[in-house]
């Protein structure tokens, strides 16, 4: 797993510093959450990159999995950084990092154990801000195809004449 680096201006000495690859179109002064080892940025124009931290960490805890990369779980999280959404992600984050604080941690982000982030999790977890992210990550993250071979799902097989003429029992992991 990663760590998730968050940056409030952006210059090319921080840039080359924290030897993160980011696209060059970035403007100077963005807003932006970069992984501290893999080649990935997301620009974040209306929630902070600590609160789209935040998320992208509460995301990869509802739904574990060590194949793979947080990039996958960013872009399952993106459509939260909008307008409509301004309000009540600060509100979930703030609430989330509360619960930490309340666990004795700073905020959640700071919490390095998953067993840990998985039991401030279960504090809010009939939230309103909770069911909605877990609710959406099941499609958000999941619906991306280039995440499917990593869980040897072959796509829809209607196309390729059905289930039953295209090897319905191939997958060697079950």
């Amino acid at each position: 797993m990663n760590k998730i680096i968050t940056h409030k201006t952006l210059s090319r000495r921080s840039l080359l510093k924290s030897a993160v690859a980011v696209s060059a179109g970035l403007a100077v002064g963005t807003s932006f959450v970069a992984a501290s080892t893999a080649a990935w940025a997301m620009e974040t124009k209306q929630v902070s990159p600590q609160e789209m931290a935040t998320l992208i960490q509460m995301a990869r805890d509802i739904y574990p999995h060590n194949h793979v990369s947080d990039e996958f779980y960013a872009r399952a999280v993106k459509g939260y950084d909008s307008e409509e959404f301004k309000q009540k992600i600060s509100d979930g984050v703030a609430a989330l990092n509360s619960a930490a604080q309340g666990a004795g941690f700073n905020d959640y982000l700071s919490v390095q154990w998953e067993a840990d982030r998985v039991a401030i999790l279960k504090t809010v977890e009939n939230s309103a801000f909770f069911q909605t992210i877990r609710g959406n990550l099941i499609t958000g993250l999941y619906n991306q195809k280039g995440l499917w071979p990593l869980f040897g799902y072959e796509g829809e097989s209607y196309t390729k004449g059905g289930y039953l003429s295209h090897g319905f029992d191939d997958i060697k992991w079950i």
